[in-house]
This record gives C-alpha cells, structure tokens and sequence, in this order.
C-alpha cells in the first residue's frame, strides 16, 4: 500500500521540537517503531514523525486502519482525543486542541439543526400555531459550554478563557512564545493586550521582558480601577496614601504613553514596508 500524506492532517497537531523528534528517532532505530500507524483508507492519520523516520533509516513498521471515520471531521476529532489523552501534551496546546473540537462540535449541531429545520418545512408548511405551542428541536449536538471544555483539556474555565484571547490577539511570535513555555499562559494573555508592536519588541527582549511586560499592564490595570467612594465617617487619606495615589496616576499615563508609542512605532513600520 502507498501511503498518502494529507497536508492539513500532517500540520493539524503541533510538530515535534528537535529535542523531541531526535528523542524519537533514538527510540525508534534502538527499538523499532513499536506503535502502528493509523490510517483513513491509505491516509495517514497517526504517526506522521514516525513514519518519516522509518522511512528514513529503512525500519520496517505495521499500520492498522480506523475503518469509523465518515468524514475529514472525524479524524480531526479522533486525532484531538488521542492528543488530549497524552501527558506529553502542555496545558496550552490541550487548550488550543480543546477549543478546535469545540469549533468542529459547534458546526456539526449549526448543520443538523438546519438540516431538521429542513426537513420540517418540507413536511408542511409552517402553522403560526403550531410553531408557538411546539418548542423547538434541540440539535442532536450542543454546543460544548466553556466549562465543557476545560474538562475535556483538563484545564480551569479561566485558562480556557485566556488561550482563547491569546488566539484572538497575541502575534505569531507571542504565540510561539507561551508555546515553548517562554511565558505562561496567564502572563501571555496579558501582553496580548498590547499593540502588536509592542508584542513583539516585549518577545524579542525574553523571557524577562515579557514577564515586565505582563507586569506593567497589569499595574495599569489596577492604576484605571475607579477608586472606592470614601464612606460616610472615614478618615481622610493620610500623605503616604495620596502620594501612593498619584504615583499609580502616574504609571497609568506612563503605560498609556508607551502603548501609543509602540503603535505608532507599529503605524511608522507599515507605512515603510508599503513604501
């Protein structure tokens, strides 16, 4: 049998870091591959660094084939619950697996609810009466709730809910950053915030300035709190406190002031490449 490679397969899971593919390729050539691969038909599903490397140094391997897979979804969410079952795996990565089964789970109740909806109205045509004394019918698949999520990721709702802004605004090179474990999870959802600019001078200084980074934000942060109303009977603010008052004023403005920088730093880069 050929066996094919499917590219979006092939870089649908996170690849291997060198240390873990050279840590592999030893196993392997001691060893033996001693785990099949798995195929859809003659695609390759499981196994893709293994199978390169025995095709590499010549070592012969067995494969078994998942004959339950219907669709490309199938496998996508086949490959997420196979990842999500190994230790191996970092807290983000499981995050990011996580909330792609969730994406495909998501589509698959839109479709079959619309598929019903379908059906219905090629039955009959919608009675006014009818439609308001019958409920709805749920869709055969629910949407998974944030809480669902972190369950199947093994991980807290609030780190579901910080990989997620991550997705949504960190730069390629922050990404990678939390991905190689430069920076935490939390502490990256934080620079996230940043201007994209800035995100990427705070990952070119390391591992410190990232983690100055996140502090400064987090510091202006609490600076923008509104302050609590003074209650009735209590002392006004002795000189320490108000002097601690302006000073987190001032951080407030600073932080402002660096983050307009970096984004006209950002704007003056753009206009240079279009240039």
């Amino acid at each position: 049998m050929q066996i094919q490679i499917n590219d979006v397969l092939r870089s649908y899971i996170d690849p291997l870091t060198e240390a873990e593919y050279a840590a592999l390729e030893r196993s392997i050539l001691v060893e033996g591959c001693r785990d099949a691969l798995v195929l859809w038909g003659d695609v390759l599903v499981d196994g893709h660094n293994r199978y390169q490397i025995c095709q590499q140094h010549g070592v012969p391997f067995k494969v078994t084939e998942n004959t339950s897979f219907k669709s490309l979804d199938d496998v996508k969410l086949w490959m997420i619950d196979n990842h999500l079952g190994r230790r191996s795996v970092s807290d983000f990565q499981r995050g990011v697996l996580a909330l792609r089964k969730k994406e495909i789970m998501a589509a698959r109740a839109a479709e079959l609810a619309a598929v019903a909806a379908a059906e219905d109205a090629a039955i009959a045509p919608p009675d006014p009466e009818d439609a308001a004394a019958k409920p709805a019918k749920p869709a055969a698949m629910p949407l998974a709730s944030r809480e669902d999520i972190a369950r199947a990721a093994r991980l807290s709702s609030n780190t579901i809910s910080q990989i997620e802004k991550i997705q949504k605004t960190a730069t390629p090179e922050l990404v990678e950053a939390v991905r190689s474990g430069t920076i935490s999870i939390n502490a990256a959802a934080t620079v996230a915030s940043l201007p994209e600019a800035a995100q990427v001078a705070a990952v070119a200084g390391g591992k410190k300035q990232l983690q100055q980074a996140a502090k400064e934000v987090r510091e202006l942060r609490a600076a923008m709190r509104p302050p609590k109303e003074p209650k009735e009977g209590d002392e006004p603010l002795s000189e320490v406190e108000q002097l601690r008052a302006e000073i987190a004023t001032l951080k407030q403005r600073n932080a402002a002031l660096k983050a307009e920088n970096a984004a006209l730093q950002e704007r003056i880069a753009a206009l240079v490449d279009a240039s």
